[in-house]
Parts: C-alpha cells; sequence; structure tokens
C-alpha cells in the first residue's frame, strides 16, 4: 500500500479550473505609480530642495503614465451617458494640469486608482472560492483490484470501481459502502452536526468526512458528476450571477457631476470668460466623494475587526443595514453545532443522575461523536467520575465496559429492538440507549440547542433594524427545523435543502428586497454569493469564509448586530461628510460662478472642506453608545 503521491491541482471536475487574477493589475500599478510619484516629489521639493523642474518631474510621470489611461476609461464612461462622481475627477485632473496644479491632479489619479484597485481584489473572491473547493477535495484515490490498491487520479475513477476510504479522509466520489463499519461527517452537504453511520450498503457522498475506520465503496457516479463537483458548479455560477452594487459615492456623484458641469458652462456661457469654467471645476473636484466615504469605511473597517468581525468586502459596509429580508442556516448559526444532551427518559427504579454518571463515567474511554455531549452533561451536573474497567467498543455493538461495581452497556434502539425493553418512541434527532446490570435503564435523547442569545436576537431584528421577513433555510430534516423554528419564533422555514435549493431561495428573495445570508458550513457558501451580503459565522470552514463579504470570528449572534450598527454608523458618518462636504462646495461654486472666487481661491476653498470632511468622516472608527441593543 503506497502513500498518495503528489499530482497537478486538479478539481473533481478534471484540471479545469479558475485561474486567480493576476495581483498587479492596471489599477494597482497607477496606484502604486501615484504614491511614490508624490512622495518623491514632496522629498524632491521640501527634502533636498531640488531646482523645480526635478520636483516636477515625479508629477509628470504620474499624470502621462497614470492618468492618461484613466483619462481614455471616463472618456468611454461620458461616450456611455454613465455621470459618475469619477467622470468629475477626470474633468478635475484636465482641469489641475491647465492650471498647473500638478500636485492636486497626481493625487485625485491615486484616489480613482486606489478605488478601482480594492474594486478588483474584492472581485477575485470568487476563483479564491473556487480554488479553496478545489483543493479540499483528494487528488488522487485508493482503488482497490483484488488483493492489489493502487492510487489512481480522480478523473480517472470508472462507475462500478472499488476504492478505499482511509479514516478521515475525504470520500472522493458518490457511492455505496461495500465493506466496512464506520461514520462520515456529511456536514458539508445537510448541515446536520451529527456524524452519519456507515454500514455496507449505505450511500456515501462525494466531500464527506471520513471516521476513524477505512471503508470501501463502490463508485456510483464518476467525479465530474459527483455531489462535490455540483456544488462547485452552483458557486461559480452563483458568483457570474451576482449583482454589481452601486456605491454609495456613485449615487451621489449621478446628479452632483451633471449639476457641478451645468453651473460651470452656464457661468462660461454668461459671461464669456472661461476661467470662471476653470473656477468652478476645481471648487467641485469631488474630495468628499473620493476621500471621505473610503475613509469612513476605512475606520468601520478597523472598528469592525477591533470587535472581531473580518470585513472582507467594503461595499457591504454600505448594505448590510439597508436589508430587509435576512436568511439563516441552523446548524452552527442559530445553534451550537454540536449535540448536546436533552433529555433522560429513565425506567422504572433508575434516576437520571445515576444513569448519567455511569454513562458519563464510561464514555471518557470511548471516540463516539456523543461521547462529549454525556460528558458535558455530568459536568454541569457536578456528578463525580466513577472508576471504570473492561471497556468494549465494536463496531455497531455499543459501548461497554464496568463502572465501580456495575456492568454498563450504551446501544443504540436497533441493536435492543428484540430485547423486550420497553422503549418510548422514536424522535427527532439521536439517542442512545443505557443498561445497567443487563436492566433497561434509560433513553438518552440528544438535539443541537438553540444558541442562548437566538430568540431575543430574533425578536428584536423587526423593532430595531426593519427586517420584515426572516427564514430559516436548512439541510436538516423537517422535523429538526421546525422545532428550532418554534423555539426561536421563526415563521417561515425551507427544511432538506441542497446547496441548490438554497441559492434559488437566496436569489429569489434578493430579487424583491436586500438580504442577508448568515450561515458557517461549504453549503452555505454558493447562498453567501446568491445574497446582497454573505456573512460567515465562525471560522469552521476556510471555504464559507472566501465566500463570504464578512467574517464573524466569534461565534456570537451579538457580533452580528454589531457589524449591522457598524455599517450603519458608518453610512451616517459617510452621508454626512459627503452631502456636507457637497453643500459647501455648491456655495463655492456659486461663487466662483458670478466671479467672488478665482480658480487658485477655489482650490484653497476646495481643499478646507476636502479636510473638514476627512475630519468628519474618522469618526466612523469610533464606536458608538452601544454596538448591540438586544
Amino acid at each position: 500500500m503506497t502513500a498518495p503521491s503528489a499530482s497537478p491541482k486538479r478539481g473533481p471536475e478534471g484540471p479545469a479550473r479558475s485561474q486567480p487574477r493576476p495581483l498587479w493589475t492596471t489599477p494597482t500599478l497607477i496606484a502604486l505609480l501615484a504614491t511614490a510619484a508624490i512622495l518623491a516629489h514632496l522629498l524632491l521639493r521640501y527634502g533636498w530642495q531640488a531646482p523645480r523642474m526635478a520636483w516636477l518631474a515625479p508629477l509628470f510621470l504620474a499624470l502621462a503614465a497614470g492618468g492618461l489611461p484613466l483619462l481614455v476609461q471616463l472618456v468611454r464612461k461620458l461616450l456611455a451617458r454613465q455621470f459618475g462622481s469619477d467622470l468629475l475627477a477626470g474633468i478635475s485632473i484636465v482641469t489641475s494640469v491647465i492650471l498647473g496644479e500638478y500636485l492636486v491632479g497626481v493625487i485625485v489619479v491615486l484616489m480613482l486608482s486606489g478605488g478601482t484597485a480594492l474594486e478588483e481584489i474584492a472581485s477575485r473572491r470568487a476563483s479564491s472560492v473556487l480554488d479553496a473547493l478545489a483543493k479540499r477535495m483528494p487528488q488522487v484515490t485508493h482503488r482497490k483490484s483484488g488483493a492489489h490498491l493502487a492510487d489512481v487520479r480522480l478523473e480517472d475513477v470508472a462507475i462500478g470501481d472499488v476504492l478505499v476510504v482511509f479514516p478521515h479522509e475525504i470520500c472522493p466520489v458518490d457511492g455505496v459502502v461495500v465493506q466496512g463499519q464506520g461514520r462520515m461527517n456529511e456536514a458539508y452537504l445537510t448541515g446536520e452536526p451529527f456524524e452519519i453511520e456507515k454500514v455496507p450498503g449505505s450511500e456515501v457522498l462525494s466531500g464527506a468526512v471520513n471516521g476513524d475506520t477505512a471503508l470501501h465503496i463502490r463508485a456510483g457516479k464518476l467525479a465530474v458528476n459527483s455531489r462535490y463537483a455540483s456544488i462547485m458548479r452552483v458557486m461559480q455560477d452563483a458568483e457570474q450571477r451576482r449583482p454589481r452594487l452601486r456605491r454609495l459615492g456613485d449615487k451621489l456623484g449621478a446628479w452632483y457631476t451633471p449639476l457641478a458641469l451645468g453651473l460651470a458652462g452656464l457661468a462660461w456661457a454668461a459671461t464669456g470668460e472661461s476661467h470662471r469654467f476653470l473656477a468652478v471645476v476645481v471648487v467641485a473636484t469631488p474630495c468628499p466623494l473620493l476621500i471621505a466615504i473610503p475613509v469612513a469605511i476605512i475606520g468601520a473597517i478597523s472598528l469592525a475587526a477591533r470587535r472581531g468581525i473580518i470585513i472582507k468586502n467594503p461595499v457591504i459596509l454600505e448594505q448590510v443595514d439597508r436589508c430587509r429580508t435576512l436568511v439563516f442556516d441552523k446548524t452552527g448559526t442559530l445553534t451550537y453545532g454540536k449535540p448536546a444532551l436533552s433529555e433522560i427518559l429513565c425506567a422504572r427504579g433508575f434516576t437520571p443522575e445515576d444513569v448519567l454518571q455511569a454513562a458519563a463515567s464510561l464514555e471518557r474511554y470511548s471516540k463516539h461523536p456523543l461521547s462529549d455531549a454525556v460528558q458535558e452533561a455530568a459536568r454541569k451536573e457536578r456528578l463525580p467520575a466513577e472508576p471504570v474497567s473492561e471497556i468494549s467498543e465494536r463496531p455497531g455493538e455499543g459501548l461497554r465496559g464496568t463502572v465501580g461495581k456495575r456492568t454498563v452497556w450504551i446501544t443504540s434502539r436497533r441493536k435492543v429492538a428484540d430485547s423486550g425493553a420497553a422503549l418510548p418512541p422514536a424522535e427527532s434527532g439521536l439517542e442512545c440507549v443505557v443498561f445497567l446490570d443487563g436492566a433497561y435503564a434509560a433513553l438518552c435523547r440528544f438535539q443541537d440547542m438553540p444558541r442562548e442569545e437566538t430568540g431575543s436576537f430574533i425578536r428584536h431584528l423587526q423593532p430595531r433594524h426593519s427586517i420584515t421577513r426572516i427564514l430559516l433555510v436548512s439541510g436538516d430534516r423537517d422535523e429538526e427545523v421546525r422545532r428550532l423554528a418554534n423555539q426561536v419564533r421563526i415563521q417561515e422555514v425551507h427544511s432538506a435543502k441542497s446547496p441548490e435549493d438554497k441559492v434559488a431561495i437566496v436569489r429569489e428573495e434578493a430579487s424583491r428586497a436586500p438580504t442577508l445570508f448568515l450561515g458557517d458550513g461549504i453549503n452555505d457558501a454558493p447562498a453567501m454569493q446568491a445574497a446582497t451580503v454573505g456573512v460567515a459565522f465562525g471560522v469552521q470552514s476556510d471555504i464559507t469564509a472566501e465566500a463570504a463579504d464578512a467574517v464573524i470570528l466569534e461565534t456570537s449572534l451579538s457580533r452580528v448586530d454589531e457589524l449591522i450598527h457598524i455599517a450603519r454608523h458608518m453610512r451616517r458618518v459617510a452621508l454626512e461628510s459627503a452631502v456636507a462636504g457637497m453643500a459647501l462646495s455648491l456655495v463655492g461654486m456659486v461663487a466662483a460662478a458670478i466671479g467672488v472666487l478665482p480658480p487658485i481661491g477655489g482650490a484653497v476653498a476646495q481643499e478646507i472642506i476636502d479636510l473638514l470632511a476627512v475630519l468628519n468622516a474618522v469618526r466612523a472608527a469610533l464606536p458608538t453608545r452601544s454596538l448591540c441593543d438586544f
């Protein structure tokens, strides 16, 4: 038997994977060039006191190499009748060159190219997510032929091949178990927090994580048709069809730019003096839009980071507080994402404390997923562990041992069906049966419990954040999902949904109103791409974190509320800075149009306006009185 050998990186669909975009795109290079030119200019002029042409040379270079490409793009927008703040900035670049204000021109170049570069960096999320998905899958698998076991490439697996999935490996294809007993974690697809028992005849899904025992499976589908590959296709489709959010600066610039140009043209036409046009345009330079709004966004990103919230796509800070529909995943989001002992139903003559103490003492030596839940329940009840001996845990038979002077057997309902024990009716969730000294003692039930703050968080969304629709969408079984929905008072429930189903639901909701999706698993990643805003809860999956617009590092719903408040605070501060700056600029434009303010005076006035707008925008980095209101 040989270890898997290295091979070229391939996804479940073969070598065709999305290639990441290059980091050094044109806007990034222009931004770096503009930054270097400004620093060189300041050093040559004020540090080394070089001749005028020497300290102007870096600015000329930046304007020629960086300004011209940006102007070409802006001309195209003008021809397409797209009037945004960047168009007025382009006119400002030309005006600054005509007026000899070369430093101002380069600063505007930096603002334009820097914003575009940030947009392109954010847009690379699609390829990052697909790469993460592809890397998660095994690149080779172990095919069995008679007594021989050989490593083969995933794309070489044919339907009917017998494959061996080693302990803790990822299942390479969809198929059926033909030999072995064990468990697999399929939470990436179903969202259920429990490991699923696998015996001969059980179906397995590609992408599931195998447990502690090797399983032999017969491939039922090719890798290209596997469940995991279909998730990758859904992810790619969701990213391609995701609508581009319109930025706050673009919305304000859509009316500010025509107003400024109209006023400047009117002043020129009325007086016949071209310098009035220049004076109005200089005062109208949209620095409150180009500088104040990004400063507010950066401040909000910093504040969020201090609260354990990582903003990956800054655009969503302008959108989060405007979301009117919230779609929640269940497991790990509204619940703790792990089974907890919820009920002990004892037979006559036994007490819950007695059963729990004996079971927890024995479960210390088990690797079963429910053992931690039993021990945690015993710790909460402060029940001391008893000495244990003669431990046995054979696959499929349950856990046996001697605790103190009593024999204890913990097994499944299926194993004791013929024992004659009067077990309570089966319900949703997991369960185990406990026997003490050969007699049926209790049935223990386990549920994935809701987070302590879930109910109060859900109840405060409508009155505090104007949320009109709340949906619970999960891959879990219907009875599990509805039980949680009843506990936390969510009316609209969608259960047993695949990643494709989740995308369809989220896409429909997003077409009606801005929608926020909150989830934590791989099965949630495509829906995050389809939502207006996608938020990953916790760091359970690198793939989910890649797909999300924001990542909540601490698994607490209060942090989600803080994200909404930070975004609301940022938007308010950004609007104050931009609108107040434009209002002051409008006053200056009128003064320039009637000849009170010359071009040079207009430039000075605009600098003062910019300073005031930026100083106000810095407030976005300061927390409000309370970032959580539930």
